[in-house]
């Protein structure tokens, strides 16, 4: 179904990230340069690499096929993001960029152990490394169906083709090559999905009025996609922002304060038009195509049957682009925890740039054939993620909104509320797989988050600290 001209640009793109990659590693001189692009990112360079990342493929691929089961509800998932990014750079973007600056920081647990201590950094790496582990194989499943579509492969070897691609452009490109393609891959996703996107479903059939009639009135109900999970969603994807170590990662990259600011609150303009243009073509395609099998292919299969030769192409190289910019700086986040986090913080720490160089590519590789295994076995691309918010936000936000507040806390409320939460998410999530009890239908958020605010404040308040600001241990 595609032409030879959509094909060639789908394999001059591909054909180009190592090179870009490959360029990029050639500028990068300090670990500072690899993993933050030297602090010299710009407004809309900024606004890129969130949009990149939060809207990127996954959330447009699994949004259309939510869309595509449940309707209207479907663009939930990206109105939880936009409302995230919005209160981050409303009130938390300057302030870490001035940590930053003031307190030299390279990653998130940095900051953890300056508020808490070096046991709290470590639960924090492991949570942060579990949850991009997660958060970059929800990419990756989308990038699998994608290409398992386009090629009429099967769904493992596409997964196994685009995981190397990711891997080996994340190792040698760092977040320099991250930045270069950013501006491109949002450019095409939002010209694809909106601008192009919205016309052709219209052109296609997909008027408002028209679905009205043709589609089950369910694909209308605000709620549709169901109550408990569009709840948790509204809690873990907002708070997510607050936790996320590429939350930080972006604003220590930028060139100021102001810059971290700007940019955040310029991606909130452009996720609105995202989640409209998301939900259009999923609901079109209920219309045009009802027996799907496989609703995480829906996307690639709606391009495929009404965009023109070319236009199909380049929405194709979009979807594409933005998926593998989301995955990579999912790796290279992962890849700074263990190598910063871990190797350089507690094993060696007279470590070389050099050495650092090749512990990050060979924990790259590590962390991508980890996030492939995930991906080949949980195919749902929005639970892998929805999974990913869940651990990094009970888990993590009560300290980190804490430390936002107060420049010392109790490192034991920090420490047991961070380890206590992770377990309780990952035991609630594994009872609920196994169907041991119908209490755990419960969505693993809650309990985790309950866990974390009790363990929080009940230590806080034995440990004498109460709300004074002193530290306590």
């Amino acid at each position: 179904m595609l032409s030879a001209i959509d094909i060639g640009i789908i394999f001059v793109y591909l054909g180009l990230l190592i090179p870009i990659g490959i360029y990029a590693g050639r500028k990068q001189n300090t670990v500072e340069d690899f993993f933050l692009a030297g602090g010299k990112v710009g407004t809309f360079s900024i606004a890129c690499l969130w949009l990149a990342t939060y809207v990127g493929g996954a959330s447009i691929v699994g949004g259309a096929a939510k869309s595509y089961e449940f309707g209207i509800s479907g663009a939930w998932y990206i109105v939880c993001t936009m409302v995230g990014c919005l209160l981050f750079g409303l009130f938390f973007a300057a302030r870490v960029k001035r940590w930053g600056i003031e307190r030299n920081l390279l990653t998130y647990p940095d900051l953890i152990e300056e508020v808490y201590d070096s046991r709290t950094r470590i639960v924090a790496t492991i949570t942060t490394i579990i949850a991009y582990i997660g958060y970059a194989a929800g990419q990756l499943a989308a990038a699998g169906a994608i290409l398992s579509t386009l090629l009429g492969w099967d769904y493992s070897s596409s997964l196994l083709l685009a995981s190397g691609i990711v891997v080996i452009y994340t190792a040698t490109g760092g977040f320099l090559a991250i930045t270069y393609t950013d501006w491109l891959q949002f450019a095409l996703l939002f010209i694809g999905v909106v601008l192009v996107g919205i016309p052709i479903a219209i052109a296609n059939g997909g008027t408002w009025e028209l679905m009205s009639v043709q589609l089950p009135q369910g694909h209308f109900n605000p709620i549709g996609w169901g109550l408990p999970t569009m709840l948790a969603m509204s809690v873990s994807m907002p708070l997510s922002f607050f936790v996320a170590m590429d939350s930080y990662t972006r604003m220590f990259s930028a060139k100021n304060e102001q810059v971290a600011r700007r940019g955040t609150l310029l991606a909130v303009v452009f996720f609105f038009p995202l989640a409209v243009g998301t939900a259009w073509i999923g609901m079109t395609a209920a219309m045009l195509f009802p027996d799907v099998e496989n609703s995480s292919n829906i996307l690639s299969y709606f391009v495929l049957s009404t965009f023109p030769s070319g236009l199909k192409g380049l929405m194709l190289v979009g979807i594409l682009a933005a998926l593998m910019s989301s995955t990579d700086i999912c790796i290279l986040t992962a890849s700074a925890n263990g190598s910063r986090d871990i190797y350089q913080r507690f094993i060696n720490p007279s470590v070389s740039s050099k050495t650092m160089f090749r512990m990050s590519i060979g924990l790259a590789l590590a962390i991508g054939i980890a996030a492939t295994l995930i991906a080949w076995q949980m195919q749902d691309i929005v639970n892998i993620l929805l999974l990913a918010f869940t651990i990094s936000t009970a888990a993590l936000f009560v300290p980190t909104i804490v430390m936002a507040f107060r420049s010392k806390s109790s490192t034991s409320a920090g420490f047991w509320s961070i380890t206590l939460s992770l377990s309780t998410v990952i035991t609630w999530y594994i009872a609920s797989t196994l169907e041991l009890n119908s209490v755990f239908d419960i969505d693993p958020l809650w309990p985790g988050l309950i866990v974390s605010i009790v363990v929080f404040i009940g230590i806080s308040v034995l440990r004498g600290i109460g709300l004074r600001p002193e530290h306590a241990d």
